[in-house]
């Protein structure tokens, strides 16, 4: 019997679920929030999400469609990433939902927007960190054959850093006080330190 599970990607996995976002975990949740040209606000995450560089310090997400988020960052160029932690995880469940472009985020689940320092979007109040970032590219991604897929890539440059003091202990940012959780593929799991737990995303489709 041989080792391992070995599979083609172009011809299907041959289990119950696919592994790769799986595989590929944890991954951090970038908790975006847009506001589009006609001042409408958007908060949405997004699992596909990392830092790619330190100096300047730049970040990239990725969202499979053309979603709101996307849309209103082409529009103005700017962005917030908020940390999703334990104690916000319903209410960024709620965020998820698909919804109109005119409905706002915020008001939907509930969530305290702050000001922002340098760009437009609102942070998440009650996130203990928050990144201001404004957009370098936005890039449709295309297959090794050069065929267009329905998935756009954000790389933004952080411009301004805002952590909630209490989560600063002799100068390090805590994670495990924030509590800060991630993505860990299959359905709904998520990871909170060594823990996995299932979040469903919501039903609602306004």
């Amino acid at each position: 019997m041989t080792r391992f599970h070995s599979y083609e990607t172009a011809e299907g996995h041959r289990l119950s679920h696919d592994p790769l976002k799986a595989i590929v975990a944890p991954r951090p949740i970038c908790w975006v929030s847009t506001v589009a040209k006609k001042g409408n606000r958007n908060l949405a995450p997004y699992s596909f999400f990392n830092l790619v560089n330190s100096k300047p310090p730049l970040v990239m997400f990725a969202s499979e469609g053309a979603k709101d988020s996307v849309r209103n960052i082409q529009e103005t160029g700017e962005f917030t990433c908020n940390l999703a932690t334990m104690p916000l995880s319903s209410k960024m469940n709620e965020t998820s939902a698909e919804v109109a472009r005119e409905i706002d985020e915020f008001d939907l689940a509930n969530i305290e927007s702050a000001p922002s320092t340098l760009v437009a979007p609102s942070r998440v109040a009650s996130s203990p960190a928050s990144l201001e970032c404004r957009a370098i590219e936005v890039k449709r991604l295309k297959d090794y054959s050069g065929k267009e897929l329905d998935t756009f890539m954000v790389l933004g440059q952080v411009v301004m850093v805002h952590i909630d003091k209490q989560y600063l202990v002799d100068g390090l940012f805590d994670m495990a006080a924030a509590q800060t959780i991630s993505r860990a593929g299959y359905r709904g799991d998520y990871v909170l330190g060594d823990h996995v737990f299932e979040m469903l995303g919501p039903s609602r489709n306004m």
